[in-house]
């Protein structure tokens, strides 16, 4: 088996540089769109404790509105306040008490939470590894148009 080769960017041409930073910036651009995914669904998740917070006992037998999409709403009773249905992934869903849906989703926002951190870790290093190599570029154009070198200098 073979071993990664590594490569010095700064032993790059201008056109190879320019390949490289290309390819940093769609990975930038997909590892952002990431992030904000899981930000939104995180704030899904969030959403769904204060809702299954506002099921109470006193609440039993009132008419309240349930959601069937994000803008449509119809008039229903709450019949069983101690417990909730939870959406729990490609259309299934599974009866819980509020104590366990609240778990439930409470789970869900931790382990969102813990790879948004990890997510912002690789994006902060994307981020310098790009500003490493828009440096390393702008030496070698720089001294391409001063006629001298194109060796960057440490």
């Amino acid at each position: 088996m073979s071993q990664p080769q590594t490569v010095n960017v700064a032993d790059l041409d201008i056109a190879q540089l320019s390949e490289v930073r290309k390819q940093l910036e769609e990975e930038l651009n997909h590892l952002t769109n990431s992030f904000a995914q899981l930000k939104q669904a995180q704030a899904k998740f969030k959403s769904c404790i204060e809702n299954v917070n506002e099921v109470k006992p006193q609440n039993k037998d009132k008419t309240i509105l349930v959601p069937l999409t994000n803008s449509l709403y119809v008039p229903g009773k709450l019949s069983d306040p101690e417990h909730v249905i939870v959406d729990v992934g490609t259309g299934y869903y599974v009866k819980k008490t509020r104590e366990q849906a609240i778990k439930h989703y409470s789970n869900k926002v931790e382990y969102i939470r813990s790879n948004v951190e990890t997510l912002e870790d690789t994006i902060q290093k994307k981020r310098e590894n790009m500003n490493y190599l828009i440096g390393i570029l702008q030496q070698k154009i720089q001294a391409q148009t001063q006629g001298g070198p194109t060796e960057s200098r440490s």
